[in-house]
Protein backbone atom coordinates (compact mmCIF):
# COMPACT_ATOMS: atom_id res chain seq x y z
CA UNK A 1 0.00 0.00 0.00
CA UNK A 2 1.10 3.52 -0.56
CA UNK A 3 2.11 5.46 2.52
CA UNK A 4 1.72 8.83 0.79
CA UNK A 5 -0.82 11.07 2.52
CA UNK A 6 -2.75 12.90 -0.15
CA UNK A 7 -5.59 14.80 1.44
CA UNK A 8 -5.16 18.38 2.46
CA UNK A 9 -5.52 19.30 6.13
CA UNK A 10 -9.20 19.72 6.91
CA UNK A 11 -10.28 17.90 3.74
CA UNK A 12 -12.89 15.18 4.19
CA UNK A 13 -11.52 11.67 4.49
CA UNK A 14 -12.21 9.05 1.86
CA UNK A 15 -15.82 7.86 2.16
CA UNK A 16 -15.73 4.13 2.81
CA UNK A 17 -19.52 4.10 2.73
CA UNK A 18 -19.69 5.53 -0.78
CA UNK A 19 -19.90 3.56 -4.01
CA UNK A 20 -16.57 3.49 -5.91
CA UNK A 21 -15.15 1.89 -9.03
CA UNK A 22 -12.00 1.76 -11.10
CA UNK A 23 -11.87 4.88 -13.28
CA UNK A 24 -12.88 4.04 -16.89
CA UNK A 25 -9.52 5.39 -18.15
CA UNK A 26 -7.48 3.35 -15.66
CA UNK A 27 -6.01 -0.05 -16.34
CA UNK A 28 -4.78 -2.65 -13.84
CA UNK A 29 -1.82 -4.93 -14.48
CA UNK A 30 -1.33 -7.55 -11.75
CA UNK A 31 2.25 -8.07 -10.59
CA UNK A 32 3.88 -10.33 -7.99
CA UNK A 33 3.99 -7.43 -5.49
CA UNK A 34 0.39 -6.29 -6.12
CA UNK A 35 -0.30 -4.35 -9.31
CA UNK A 36 0.44 -1.38 -11.53
CA UNK A 37 -2.37 1.04 -12.29
CA UNK A 38 -2.06 3.29 -15.32
CA UNK A 39 -4.42 6.16 -16.08
CA UNK A 40 -4.57 6.81 -19.82
CA UNK A 41 -6.01 10.31 -19.38
CA UNK A 42 -3.50 11.66 -16.88
CA UNK A 43 -0.67 9.30 -17.90
CA UNK A 44 -0.09 8.66 -14.22
CA UNK A 45 1.22 5.38 -12.84
CA UNK A 46 0.39 4.05 -9.37
CA UNK A 47 1.72 1.01 -7.58
CA UNK A 48 -0.45 -1.25 -5.45
CA UNK A 49 2.02 -2.84 -3.09
CA UNK A 50 -0.47 -5.29 -1.65
CA UNK A 51 -2.35 -8.19 -3.24
CA UNK A 52 -5.20 -7.45 -0.83
CA UNK A 53 -5.45 -3.85 -2.04
CA UNK A 54 -5.56 -5.20 -5.59
CA UNK A 55 -8.42 -7.49 -4.54
CA UNK A 56 -10.28 -4.50 -3.06
CA UNK A 57 -9.85 -2.44 -6.25
CA UNK A 58 -11.00 -5.37 -8.39
CA UNK A 59 -14.26 -5.79 -6.45
CA UNK A 60 -15.15 -2.13 -5.83
CA UNK A 61 -17.74 -2.15 -8.62
CA UNK A 62 -19.30 -5.39 -7.33
CA UNK A 63 -20.18 -4.00 -3.89
CA UNK A 64 -22.44 -1.17 -2.72
CA UNK A 65 -19.64 0.52 -0.74
CA UNK A 66 -15.86 0.59 -0.50
CA UNK A 67 -16.25 -0.77 3.04
CA UNK A 68 -18.14 -3.80 1.69
CA UNK A 69 -15.45 -4.32 -0.97
CA UNK A 70 -12.78 -4.23 1.75
CA UNK A 71 -14.66 -6.80 3.82
CA UNK A 72 -15.10 -9.03 0.75
CA UNK A 73 -11.35 -8.87 0.14
CA UNK A 74 -10.65 -9.94 3.72
CA UNK A 75 -9.64 -6.59 5.24
CA UNK A 76 -10.05 -6.67 9.03
CA UNK A 77 -11.40 -3.84 11.18
CA UNK A 78 -7.87 -3.16 12.43
CA UNK A 79 -6.56 -2.87 8.84
CA UNK A 80 -9.40 -0.67 7.59
CA UNK A 81 -7.78 2.73 8.37
CA UNK A 82 -4.70 1.94 6.26
CA UNK A 83 -6.89 0.69 3.39
CA UNK A 84 -8.98 3.85 3.65
CA UNK A 85 -5.79 5.92 3.23
CA UNK A 86 -4.67 3.80 0.27
CA UNK A 87 -8.06 4.13 -1.43
CA UNK A 88 -8.05 7.87 -0.73
CA UNK A 89 -4.68 8.09 -2.47
CA UNK A 90 -6.07 6.23 -5.48
CA UNK A 91 -9.11 8.53 -5.57
CA UNK A 92 -6.94 11.67 -5.49
CA UNK A 93 -4.83 10.17 -8.30
CA UNK A 94 -8.09 9.55 -10.24
CA UNK A 95 -7.41 5.81 -10.42
CA UNK A 96 -10.76 5.16 -8.77
CA UNK A 97 -13.85 7.35 -8.89
CA UNK A 98 -17.22 7.58 -7.24
CA UNK A 99 -19.89 5.42 -8.81
CA UNK A 100 -23.34 6.83 -9.24
CA UNK A 101 -26.14 4.57 -8.15
CA UNK A 102 -29.56 4.34 -9.69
Amino acid sequence: MSTERVSAPGAPAFDLDGAWRLHPQASVRPESFGALLYHFGTRRLSFLKSPTLLAVVKVLDDHPTARAACRAAGVSDAELPSYRRALESLAVATMICERTTG
